[in-house]
């Protein structure tokens, strides 16, 4: 079974690369609307959070060593340590607790639920280091870097906890998971 985990943990690494390429610049921030939050959502919701963790901890380590895997088709150590790179770190500890969450529920709500607990870590992580970097305050950092983003994100989770129900199932069902 562990192997069948790797094998998934590296396919989800890379579906999380090209979700990254779906991003689009906001003139106002320096934070992006990207696909990779969709991608965290479905990856942490199949994997659960310790193979959703590690999954999206290969992600980051093979943009930090310069691959071109996040946004724009960039890669760099200076990428994670850049304004944006509080909401890249915060993709780990938001894929543990959105797995951790729904390993044991089976329903749509809970996914939904978890989702949320996952947008508030990496909102969290990247408020703190967008604010820490480019000097801002509590409400400059709330109005460049999380409100501007919470309705599609909410959006990417009504999708996402859909269409992570389905193959989670169906991935169980064929044995792919435990």
């Amino acid at each position: 079974m562990k192997t069948k985990k790797l094998i998934l943990s590296g396919l989800f690494a890379a579906i999380m690369a090209l979700l990254a390429q779906v991003s689009i610049p906001l003139p106002f921030t320096p934070v992006p609307v990207t696909g990779q939050i969709f991608g965290v959502f479905l990856v942490s919701a199949i994997l659960g959070g310790t193979w959703g963790a590690i999954s999206i901890l290969t992600y980051i380590l093979i943009g930090a060593v310069g691959f071109p895997v996040f946004s724009f088709a960039q890669g760099g150590l200076h990428i994670l340590l850049g304004p944006t790179g509080g909401y890249i770190w915060g993709f780990i500890p938001g894929s543990f607790l959105l797995g951790t969450f729904i390993e044991k529920r089976d329903s749509y709500f809970a996914m939904f639920l978890g989702m949320f607990l996952c947008l508030f870590a990496v909102y969290l992580l990247g408020a703190l280091q967008l604010a820490f970097i480019a000097g801002l305050g509590l409400f400059q950092v709330l109005l460049l870097g999380v409100l501007p983003f919470l309705p599609l994100d909410i959006l990417k989770a009504v999708a996402a906890a859909g269409l992570s129900l389905s193959l989670r199932r169906r991935l169980l069902k064929a044995g792919l998971l435990p």
